[in-house]
């Protein structure tokens, strides 16, 4: 959204849209709330909201899921739902293709092993991928291929899908790269070695980042299946729900922003470098995004009051919860933090906060 225009939930089922411009072209500058969806409001979600996304092609419509199991299309021009989804178990994630033109698919990751396929077109829930055994907790379409999907599930397995084709899963990921013995079928094919929680491609989607509960990220080639075996070394996490990580764009290297309890972790996708910590946030970071030349945000667990503030840093960050904004000299962009942070103190100086807690995602 050129205007700067972004949407972050609270922890008790709110959802507000702030306006994250800076008109002023000071490096600290306060961001407005324009629009809440608050608890008084006939369709607030009822618990946490835990993905918000605007419809890729038109900022007249956005979508959020909550634990409150309903996956809802918003009418950003009157702030009324224009269509529910509504699943038998918690919603963790869900994603819609930001380069599909034949499909208006929403992939939405639940408590139960299949994957539902939300129609927009339709208003129903046309398809089930099925061949998780456990709850599915992240999904992603490919940037690259509008009808590949990622999907991540607590039983420790990737997979990568098809939705035209009638099986459906095209491969699942192994981290041994197929090396390891096959006496243990329950140890064949995983990623992780434990829950996946975190999945998100390289802008180019040749390649996709993965986090897991066994503190590991990996990163594998889209196309093969292949595990690169780039050591990024221990990430803490121990999330029982999704990791929102993410990838820049345009930057050379590329980076991998991820949530890593209090703080942000920004590591050289393709050398598994730790170049920097981003520090701020006094509780546990759940999510984070990039935009190219503008922002990023990342959230956090808890609902306690807190504010918006912006400052230099390289590269440059933008994460959500708190809403604090990292600018950087160049290309690489803009990453927003967002916490229940009330100071925030680093190499880079203070700052102070005035605003909410958020939870979820922003646009493009």
């Amino acid at each position: 959204h050129k205007s700067g225009i972004n949407i972050y939930t609270l922890e008790d089922g709110v959802i507000v849209i702030y306006d994250l411009e800076n008109l002023s072209r000071e490096p600290h500058y306060i961001c407005k709330a324009i629009h809440f969806v608050g608890r008084s409001h006939p369709y607030v979600h009822r618990f946490s909201v835990e993905t918000v996304q605007w419809y890729p092609h038109d900022t007249g419509m956005f979508t959020s899921s909550s634990f409150d199991k309903t996956l809802k299309i918003w009418d950003t021009n009157v702030l009324q739902p224009a269509d529910t989804f509504s699943f038998d178990g918690t919603v963790y994630s869900h994603h819609m293709s930001p380069v599909a033109t034949k499909h208006t698919l929403i992939a939405v990751g639940t408590k139960s092993p299949k994957v539902q396929l939300c129609d927009l077109k339709s208003g129903s829930c046309c398809h089930i991928l099925q061949g998780h055994k456990q709850e599915v907790l992240a999904v992603s379409w490919s940037p690259r291929h509008e009808y590949v999907l990622a999907t991540a599930s607590a039983d420790s397995r990737v997979k990568l899908w098809d939705v035209r084709r009638a099986s459906g899963c095209l491969s699942t990921l192994d981290q041994h790269n197929g090396e390891k013995s096959q006496s243990s079928s329950e140890a064949a094919n995983t990623a992780h070695d434990g829950r996946v929680n975190g999945l998100c491609y390289t802008s180019d989607g040749l390649y996709l980042l993965t986090i897991g509960t066994d503190h590991r990220m990996r990163l594998w080639n889209s196309s093969t299946g292949e595990n690169t075996l780039v050591n990024y070394g221990k990430i803490r996490n121990e999330s029982r729900k999704a990791v929102k990580c993410t990838v820049s764009n345009g930057c050379n290297p590329e980076f991998a922003f991820v949530p890593c309890a209090s703080t942000i972790a920004v590591y050289a996708v393709f050398t598994g470098e730790l170049i920097t910590v981003l520090r701020g946030h006094y509780s546990t970071v759940n999510c984070c995004a990039y935009q190219y030349n503008f922002q990023l945000p990342s959230g956090v667990e808890d609902c306690t009051p807190c504010s918006r503030s912006s400052w230099r840093t390289d590269p440059l960050l933008f994460l959500k919860y708190q809403a604090e904004i990292f600018e950087a000299e160049g290309p690489c962009g803009y990453l927003l933090m967002t916490s229940h942070t009330i100071h925030h103190r680093s190499e880079f100086g203070s700052s102070c906060f005035e605003s909410s807690n958020f939870e979820t995602i922003f646009h493009h």
